[in-house]
């Protein structure tokens, strides 16, 4: 057996340290548990004066620096889905009767060493346990957890309805991810076929017709237009290919990092909301998760000016943002916000008008409920139209490409045929 140093915490919420014997980390923790503490942290103490040196150092300063050491050293930062699966877990934690800081302690022990839900919990936990409120200690993690996130947490906070808020958050999460999923999904078919008919073109002109055109060449003869236009485009990407490859991925590089300015951000949020066929599924998107968005913070407490910054700052399109912006400025009441977004001219009148009606009845929040799901559905039904149409249209593109390519050589092959003959 081996000596494992641990730190835990009590039932009334204390931080002790100290060692226990076990076979391994898995029976150190039965160990520490069975003495009734929720453990934080065990590893196995390499001899006991340094154990008890490194304990009593430890104890001295609070702790603080192996949490430090450990956050800098791990990934800072989860993915949403990682947040949704923390959230569910912490909630079922809290309802099971523990305390934050014991289901937080529970949760700093689960996942790989130096995972990201590790090293976050790990850290949520540590600040708990020095005084922080849970809201504060969220805000200090903004790129895992959104605005959005500390602010239902700080409702919670003073509501009392810590479980239900998690409740919720989940719910959301689980919300946009099923969206994205679906969005994702649609494009999923047509740049495979995209990809497909580009590497066989390129496969065509690199390849296949170089070995044509010696025929060509050797046989003499005057070749089809279609065919001497297929050559002369063979010969050039044979031998600027590697320019044309250069400045493509340059333009890529670009645009990437135009895109992230706020003035590209912008220009290319308006371009989707002006596309064919991608608009109704942007458009519809960005509508049902404002919706959505909005309700989850007004049922929470959240006041609506403070919700529309929130939504705001969480939106995924930067012309619809800006519209909330605009609007927001535009309350007066702090409680009506039907007009100014109507105003704003970037909503549909449908929208607007189902916001209106649930200000008049005092209900909001459940008008915003039946505004996500109206253009969710909408969404839905966008989606299939979009692959619906786009795989066909560029099977057809792809299609005229390589009928070219065929026809001019073809048309070469006869013409070559009629000449010998």
């Amino acid at each position: 057996m081996a000596a494992f140093s641990y730190k835990a915490m009590t039932k009334d919420g204390r931080r002790v340290d100290g060692t226990v014997q076990a076979d391994d980390r898995r029976g150190a923790l039965a160990a520490v548990r069975k003495l009734g503490h929720t453990p934080l942290s065990v590893s196995e103490a390499s001899g006991g004066a340094a154990k008890k040196g490194g304990a009593k150092d430890a104890k001295k300063k609070g702790g603080g620096s192996i949490w430090n050491a450990r956050i800098g050293s791990a990934p800072d930062s989860m993915t949403p889905m990682e947040v949704l699966l923390f959230t569910s877990e912490l909630a079922d934690l809290l309802e099971a009767g523990m305390t934050l800081g014991q289901a937080l302690g529970c949760l700093a022990n689960q996942g790989d060493e130096g995972s990201a839900q590790r090293t976050v919990s790990q850290d949520l936990c540590a600040r708990i346990v020095n005084g922080e409120s849970f809201s504060d200690a969220v805000g200090h993690h903004p790129k895992t957890f959104q605005p959005l996130y500390a602010n239902m947490i700080r409702a919670g906070e003073a509501s009392g309805a810590m479980i239900g808020v998690l409740r919720r958050l989940v719910e959301h999460y689980e919300r946009f991810d099923s969206m994205k999923s679906k969005v994702k999904g649609a494009m999923m078919y047509p740049a495979f076929v995209f990809c497909f008919g580009i590497a066989a073109v390129v496969l065509a002109m690199g390849f296949i017709i170089p070995r044509f055109k010696k025929v060509f060449d050797s046989l003499g003869g005057s070749l089809p237009t279609p065919t001497a236009l297929l050559l002369n485009m063979s010969d050039f990407m044979l031998e600027y290919g590697w320019l044309l490859a250069l400045a493509l991925a340059g333009g890529v590089v670009w645009f990437g990092r135009w895109k992230k300015t706020a003035a590209g951000r912008a220009k290319v949020d308006g371009w989707k909301l002006r596309m064919p066929l991608v608009k109704g599924i942007v458009a519809a998107s960005a509508y049902s998760s404002l919706a959505y968005t909005l309700q989850t913070l007004l049922v929470n407490g959240v006041n609506v000016l403070q919700a529309l910054k929130i939504a705001e700052d969480t939106c995924d399109n930067a012309v619809i943002a800006q519209a909330l912006a605009t609007a927001r400025k535009r309350v007066t009441d702090g409680t009506t916000i039907s007009g100014p977004l109507a105003a704003s001219g970037a909503f549909p009148r449908m929208m607007t008008d189902m916001l209106a009606v649930g200000e008049q009845a005092g209900n909001m929040a459940s008008s915003l409920g039946h505004i996500g799901l109206r253009y969710q559905k909408d969404m839905d039904r966008n989606i299939a139209r979009f692959t619906n149409a786009l795989g066909p249209l560029l099977i057809g593109i792809i299609s005229v490409g390589v009928g070219f390519i065929a026809y001019a050589i073809v048309s070469a092959v006869f013409a070559v045929s009629n000449a010998i003959g």
